[in-house]
């Protein structure tokens, strides 16, 4: 079956995202798997152009800062103390948090950038914010979507009829169940 990505369709894709200069961002190592037609599963100008392709045929989307991952926000940036952490921290870890003045809907994970003078410096901007980006994909399969896949708004590697949720794991990696 020679499948074209169509609302409600599953598509899974190769990828890589390299900066304008061509030096890597993401290697792509694990597929993109996710429902297309306007699930916000994926870029929007990125679905536009995977529209009506089939299987095996690629794409080169340049997108700016406000098309991916948006501008870098510089308020976005906190200095907090050392000791409102833990005693093992390092740069790199994650926390999730709120801005200065925001509320509940307004949750952010912020990475540790620096720690200095009893000073942690705490970012919750995403890290490729305020990067232009190069996204390169070929399409590797298409299906139709499952009623439970369009229902949840979200493609599942294995189609949603698997036994997850339901007693038991089908084995994938979306599962909390080692059994």
């Amino acid at each position: 079956m020679d499948e074209q990505v169509a609302k409600n369709t599953v598509v899974t894709l190769d990828y890589n995202v390299t900066d304008p200069d061509g030096q890597v961002v993401d290697a792509g190592k694990d597929p993109i798997v996710y429902l297309h037609g306007g699930y916000d599963d994926i870029f929007p100008k990125i679905e536009e152009m995977l529209h009506g392709k089939k299987t095996g045929e690629s794409i080169v989307v340049k997108m700016q800062p406000d098309e991916a991952f948006g501008e870098y926000d510089a308020e976005l940036v906190q200095i907090e103390p050392r000791g409102r952490f833990p005693r093992e921290l390092q740069v790199g870890m994650q926390f999730e948090g709120l801005p200065e003045g925001g509320d509940d809907d307004d949750m952010l994970i912020y990475r540790v950038t620096g720690i200095a003078d009893g000073k942690v410096v705490l970012d919750g901007n995403h890290p490729l914010a305020g990067m232009a980006l190069v996204f390169t994909c070929t399409v590797t399969d298409v299906r139709p979507a499952t009623p439970e896949e369009i229902g949840a708004g979200g493609a599942h590697p294995r189609g949603l009829g698997h036994a997850c949720g339901e007693g038991g794991c089908c084995g994938c990696d979306d599962c909390d169940d080692d059994d």
